[in-house]
């Protein structure tokens, strides 16, 4: 059973406006606090951090007074955390930190890339809170939200675990939510809406972390996968194996960072503005296309690929130059159609290009596997 805190919070944020109004009923803070406000280091550097990033900065100022003072370690480079950390007059730390003892109650990574020592995680008395956007065990690992849309699942959420050193995301959980999966979104649309989540319930720890740490369950070890680094390697179709579905939950995985990719003609060929399936009406119903088989469909401008169990459409490749459908047939594929039909050749297809081994991580019932 997955809790939220909300009453534990409320109670909380009446006891805090008490201490407000009777400050001698307040206990002195020696050292680290067993209670809000807490003295935040925060780890992170793209996008989806900044949301957690945000939402701690307003806290300091809030009425909960969830956060006593918040700092940034970022890496170097113009990345979106360190930016928004200049713009909003918190303190920036290079990575690895310096000066850290004593000065901290607790850390928050999120989306962060290095993996934290031991002796810097023992520096933090509360230890180091991490936002990671899955149900975890499920999908540990660098690239969950894309592996979520990759393997078509309905339901992901967000966890928030405390950091353990020498591995990632296999700590004990202190809070986790769930999130349905909106049919047919993006990794991209997926990432906002699970950084925003992660956000408001690392706060939501944040306001009875004492009991959260408390009652932290460990992650169990059945049913953990494995999320690796999307790379350019799985960008390539394998028309004979992938099926409609899957080819489109892969643009929606990866479409936002770099094109699918085929061969033609022994080039290289990206596939632009994906349109999904398409219905074609074959001039010989009695022939059965061969993956990789193209038609050109002019009323929609569409150029049809046919895969493991359909035809798939894209508005626009990339071969020298970026060229429309229409284009493309008029100035490459006509021609090469047309030999085919004369020849019994080969021209005219998309040919998959096997990929490496890294495209092809363990499996198990269509899961990736956590490799430890």
């Amino acid at each position: 059973m997955w809790t939220t805190g909300r009453t534990a919070g409320a109670s909380l944020r009446v006891l805090r406006r008490l201490q407000r109004c009777c400050p001698q009923a307040a206990p002195c803070r020696l050292g680290s606090s067993s209670r809000p406000p807490w003295r935040l280091l925060f780890f992170g550097s793209d996008q989806f951090a900044v949301e957690s990033l945000k939402l701690l900065t307003s806290s300091r100022s809030s009425v909960e007074g969830i956060v006593e003072s918040l700092e940034v370690v970022t890496l170097s480079g113009d990345v979106p955390v360190k930016t928004f950390a200049q713009q909003n007059q918190l303190a920036v730390h290079s990575w690895p930190p310096h000066n850290v003892d004593g000065r901290f109650d607790a850390g928050v990574v999120v989306s962060f890339g290095c993996l934290l020592h031991e002796r810097l995680i023992n520096k933090f008395p509360y230890g180091i809170l991490n936002v990671h956007p899955s149900l975890l065990p499920r999908w540990r690992g660098p690239a969950p939200i894309f592996h979520t849309i990759l393997h078509g699942d309905s339901v992901t959420g967000v966890t928030i675990i405390q950091i353990r050193p020498h591995r990632f995301d296999v700590g004990p959980i202190l809070n986790q939510e769930l999130h349905q999966v909106p049919e047919n979104c993006t990794a991209d649309e997926l990432a906002a809406a699970l950084a925003s989540k992660g956000a408001h319930l690392l706060i939501d720890t944040f306001m009875t972390l004492s009991e959260r740490l408390a009652h932290k369950r460990e992650q169990r070890q059945t049913g953990a996968t494995f999320a690796p680094k999307i790379t350019t390697s799985m960008s390539w179709v394998v028309w004979e194996e992938q099926t409609c579905e899957q080819i489109d939950r892969l643009y929606r995985a990866i479409g936002s960072r770099m094109p699918l990719r085929t061969t033609w003609m022994g080039r290289t060929i990206k596939l632009l503005d994906f349109v999904g399936k398409c219905h074609i009406s074959l001039l010989d119903p009695e022939r059965n296309p061969e993956p990789g088989s193209l038609s050109y469909q002019k009323e929609s401008n569409t150029l049809a690929v046919c895969c493991k169990d359909g035809w798939v459409g894209f508005k626009a490749v990339l071969l020298k130059k970026r060229l429309t459908a229409a284009d493309f047939y008029n100035g490459y594929l006509h021609q090469a159609l047309q030999k085919r039909a004369t020849h019994q050749t080969a021209e005219g297809l998309f040919v998959s290009q096997r990929r490496g081994p890294e495209a092809h991580p363990m499996r198990e019932n269509g899961n990736l596997l956590l490799q430890t």
